[in-house]
Order: structure tokens, then C-alpha cells, then sequence
């Protein structure tokens, strides 16, 4: 990969912004390779836990300018090129929501700007830390266009809506102080290095607890963002008869009282059925 470094040990997967001389800008490739990583570890069984760093002063700087200088054509002209472009969005949002459907949680760790698509992006995660001089900007505004990627689906979920409308109208700088007072981070830090350190105790607290309980909190978490809380208490019924174990509460809470790491299944692997041999 050209855009990213990949590294999973003791089940955390370490997914690291690695193009610091181009502001870790996200071109075709960065798309490409992004959407192939998250569906290796969507299909796998090791990592339990995804965290998403980056490297130089800025976490990432948005969408590649040469994108809108005409590396992607759109075509204005036509109703049957606009209706085009809807298709094309369609496949980026599906990247970013990736992130959100990924079996495991996702924790972002964030220095420097986080820049247009850089807030699709880790709007779509669960966790956020960053550092003091991090800060979240809607730069689409200032280009002529409407974010489409996430930030406007996803940001009135976590902050309130008139932080949201003030970015998203104004193009005006988050600053970290006041993305922790609205709740857009979990914590600030003073250096990348404190930052990240925090991140991955988190993740190893994470992944140190039974995969498909962390695939069940997960899914009834993002089902309640979006639904009453009697549908949600429904789905809760039906999810928790799937993860349910006798064995598994055991084990934990033996864990627990033995003051050592527990032995959980990893998730099964998943298979296309595309995939699978066939004798057609």
C-alpha cells in the first residue's frame, strides 16, 4: 500500500496514514486501498479492535485537490450525468461506512487538521482522541459544494446541531478544546505521542474482551443512534438470544476473579459465496 501501514499484533489492527509529505490527502488510491483494507479485517478473525492514526502535522487534509481539478469527471450537462453522480458518491459513502459496520470497534487518533473527507471519515468511527492542536473543519463549503461523504449524516449524531450548521454554513475551524466540549472527542491530548498511547490502552482493554460481545454491543449501539427505544429494545431481545453463552459469562468472570486475560472464540471468518467452490 501506498497510502497506509498495516500492522496487527495482539489482536489490534494499526492502521496508520502514512503520506505525510501530501497532507495524507485521499485520492483513487487512498479509496481503493482503504476499502480493501477494511474488508480484509471485516472477513478476518484476529483483530478485535481497529485503530486509525496518521503521521505529520496534519492528520489528513481532506480530498486530493487534483480530484476536483478534473481526475474524477462529472458531468453537469445532462440529467443522465447528474443522476451519475449520485451512483459515485454512493460508492465513497460506502467506504466510509465500512468504518461503521466493520464487526469490530474503530478508534481514531487525530493531530493536526482533520480536513473534509478526513471528517467523513472518523465521524464514521467510535471513538475519537486528539491532540491540542487538532481541529475539524467542513471544507466544503469553502470549494462551492455540500459535504457528501458522511459528515452531514453523521456529525448532528454526536454534536448538536447548531455546532454542525455553524461548520458546515461557515467553514470555520472545530478546535479541539471546543470538539471535547461538544462531545465530537473523548479526549484531548498535549502531544501525538500521549495521544496515541491512550488510544492503544484503550484498544488493549478493548481487545481483551469477548469478540462477538463487542460485535453485539456494537450493533445495538448503532441501531439505537437510528431508532425509538422500543425498536431498539426489541432488537436487543432478538440480538442478545444470538450472542448469548453460557460458557463465554463464565470465562469472563472467572477472568475476572483470577485477575487474568480471558479466553474468548474469535469471530468465525467470513466467506463470499461468490467465493466458495462450485462444480457450475
Amino acid at each position: 500500500m501506498q497510502h497506509f501501514q498495516l500492522t496487527i499484533e495482539n489482536h489490534i489492527a494499526h492502521l496508520v496514514l502514512s503520506r505525510p509529505e501530501a497532507l495524507n490527502t485521499m485520492g483513487p488510491r487512498f479509496w481503493r486501498e482503504l476499502d480493501g483494507v477494511l474488508d480484509a479485517l471485516h472477513r478476518g478473525s484476529d483483530a478485535r479492535v481497529l485503530l486509525i492514526s496518521s503521521t505529520g502535522k496534519h492528520f489528513s487534509t481532506g480530498m486530493a485537490l487534483d480530484v476536483f481539478g478534473g481526475a474524477i469527471q462529472m458531468d453537469d450537462a445532462s440529467a443522465a450525468g447528474r443522476a451519475a453522480i449520485s451512483d459515485l458518491l454512493a460508492e465513497l459513502q460506502a467506504t466510509f461506512t465500512r468504518l461503521e459496520t466493520l464487526r469490530i470497534p474503530v478508534i481514531t487518533a487525530i493531530q493536526g487538521g482533520c480536513i473534509g473527507g478526513a471528517v467523513d471519515m472518523v465521524t464514521a468511527a467510535c471513538m475519537r482522541y486528539c491532540t491540542r492542536d487538532a481541529f475539524f473543519c467542513i471544507q466544503e463549503i469553502n470549494i462551492g459544494i455540500v459535504a457528501d461523504v458522511g459528515t452531514l449524516q453523521r456529525l448532528p449524531k454526536l454534536i448538536p446541531m447548531g455546532v454542525v450548521r455553524e461548520m458546515a454554513y461557515t467553514g470555520r475551524r472545530l478546535p479541539a478544546a471546543r470538539a471535547l466540549a461538544a462531545g465530537l472527542v473523548n479526549e484531548v491530548f498535549d502531544t501525538q505521542e500521549a495521544m496515541l498511547d491512550a488510544a492503544l490502552q484503550t484498544a488493549r482493554e478493548i481487545a481483551a474482551k469477548p469478540p462477538v460481545a463487542l460485535w453485539g454491543s456494537k450493533q445495538a449501539l448503532n441501531y439505537a443512534r437510528d431508532h425509538s427505544v422500543a425498536d431498539s429494545l426489541q432488537q436487543m431481545g432478538w440480538l442478545q438470544g444470538v450472542v448469548w453463552s453460557e460458557a463465554q459469562v463464565r470465562e469472563a468472570v472467572a477472568a475476572m476473579q483470577q485477575k487474568r486475560p480471558g479466553e474468548f472464540a474469535p469471530l468465525a471468518p467470513l466467506q463470499r459465496f461468490t467465493d466458495l467452490p462450485s462444480d457450475a
